[in-house]
């Protein structure tokens, strides 16, 4: 897909171009779900996992579109053998990993300061797991991009480490070393807050 730049008429690629995407499953018997079944059943999870992952809230929502994007575009190709959430979870990765890099190179806070927002008394609850999530976000925010995915999809998503491994395409002992330094630096980023 490429977009003419209004400034010089160069073409500009489009994110979704610069994701070296996973292959697709190949070779299995079972049925081709449907671009609508796969988007029903994955949605909700694509926008946790790209959250935890490190895609800034106001990115969420293109990172979710870049995602279908790929399946949408790969479906065709895809025969079941592992699991169709696995497959998911490598491209969710992989577009997490492409949009923490384009916000490095842009530089900008995405997060800014946004206006405190307001709460009615029974809406207390849903407030304080709001303000939770985002600790934890800014916790995980401090974590080497490596170390985050294995923390992310060890200890939030629950896969085992064999998964992990696979996911992230690297040897099973690596992502245990991730994971042991992940979890020390979190350790450590919790106590610096709850000694506040």
């Amino acid at each position: 897909m490429n977009r003419k730049d209004r400034e010089g008429d160069q073409p500009v690629t489009s994110p979704a171009a610069c994701v070296t995407l996973p292959p697709a499953p190949v070779v299995g018997a079972g049925a081709v779900p449907t671009f609508d079944q796969l988007f029903h059943e994955n949605i909700h999870y694509v926008g946790r996992t790209l959250r935890y992952l490190g895609v800034a809230e106001a990115s969420v929502e293109d990172a979710c579109q870049e995602v279908f994007v790929i399946l949408h575009r790969r479906l065709k190709d895809y025969q079941e053998v592992g699991t169709l959430r696995a497959w998911v979870r490598q491209v969710c990765v992989l577009v997490a990993h492409n949009q923490r890099r384009t916000v490095r190179r842009r530089r900008e806070d995405v997060r800014g300061d946004l206006p405190e927002p307001s709460a009615l008394p029974e809406q207390q609850r849903d407030v304080e797991l709001g303000q939770l999530r985002e600790r934890l976000r800014a916790v995980l925010d401090e974590l080497p991009a490596q170390q985050r995915d294995v923390f992310v999809l060890f200890e939030i998503e629950g896969l085992t480490m064999v998964e992990v491994a696979a996911t992230l395409s690297c040897p099973l002992q690596t992502a245990y070393s991730r994971l042991h330094s992940a979890r020390a630096r979190v350790r450590a980023q919790v106590q610096e807050l709850v000694g506040q």
